[in-house]
């Protein structure tokens, strides 16, 4: 039922409304379809949110019209400016008692607004259900293609520290070795059917100068990883890499760019404790 809210100031002269209008754009606010009838003259401002706040028990913010921005330090310097050319008052920034910095200026004679920025990293952020990077009692599972061993040894490396430096232990890693990357889906099939891990790490590599039919692999591979996921509902973290030289994957298996073995297991552990919270598959 409701649709918006709207606060209506008066101020003295045409011109003051455009002097104080001047300082809204600056600062990045919409100009609304405006009227002018009889001699007066109204200029509304949009924002891209409104709130009616009410207050109890405590002394409310001063001033009551305050407006949220996203980088209060340029802000104060459009406002410093606009002020000084207007001989309005401006106030320094200063930190509030509500984990917020906050400046006011005097926009017209009796009326004043302050602008505020939370100091909360995670104030607007919408809340969400997001996975622990913890392990607790749980077991993973690892597919390892032994092709480009120098590779995937060191893809496996970096999927045992994530596991172990997030609290799982040895005798709870299942590790199983397979010949290629073409025979992955089928071993992280078969274990994710027995429903006693928590995830599947799936490891591998594929170089285009080395191998004809590169793409065809590729895809078969990345759909029986994903339809296994799939269809048995436990997670599989996919850390297969597709590189055209040895060399860019050794770069991602450690040596330059991070090691995507590592990241496949982070990611395991993220998809199994998200799994976890929406009541899935443990």
């Amino acid at each position: 039922m409701v649709k918006g809210i709207t606060t209506v100031v008066q101020v003295a002269t045409i011109e003051v409304l455009d002097r104080a209008g001047s300082l809204f754009q600056a600062l990045g606010f919409e100009q609304g379809k405006g009227w002018s009838l009889e001699g007066g003259k109204g200029a509304p401002f949009l924002a891209p949110l409104g709130n009616l706040e009410l207050v109890a028990g405590r002394v409310p913010a001063e001033p009551s019209l305050l407006v949220e921005v996203t980088h209060l330090d340029q802000a104060y310097e459009i406002a410093q400016q606009w002020a000084s050319a207007a001989g309005r008052k401006l106030t320094p920034v200063t930190s509030t008692g509500w984990n917020s910095r906050l400046f006011t200026v005097e926009v017209v004679e009796g009326t004043t607004l302050g602008f505020w920025e939370s100091e909360n990293p995670l104030h607007g952020v919408p809340a969400a259900i997001e996975g622990d990077l913890v392990v607790t009692g749980q077991k993973y599972a690892i597919v390892v293609a032994r092709w480009n061993a120098v590779i995937t040894d060191r893809l496996l490396q970096g999927s045992l520290d994530a596991l172990l430096r997030s609290g799982a232990k040895r005798e709870d890693i299942e590790i199983v070795r397979v010949p290629g990357a073409w025979e992955i889906p089928s071993a992280a099939r078969t274990l994710a059917e027995t429903k006693k891990f928590a995830g599947i790490i799936t490891l591998g590599v594929l170089l285009r100068g080395e191998t004809a039919h590169y793409e065809a692999i590729y895809n078969e591979v990345a759909r029986g990883i994903g339809q296994s996921q799939q269809e048995t509902g436990v997670p599989h973290a996919f850390g297969v890499l597709t590189c055209e030289t040895l060399e860019q994957a050794l770069d991602r298996a450690g040596l330059k760019v991070g090691n995507k073995g590592f990241e496949a297991g982070i990611a395991a552990i993220e998809m199994a404790s998200i799994q976890s919270k929406l009541g899935g598959a443990k």
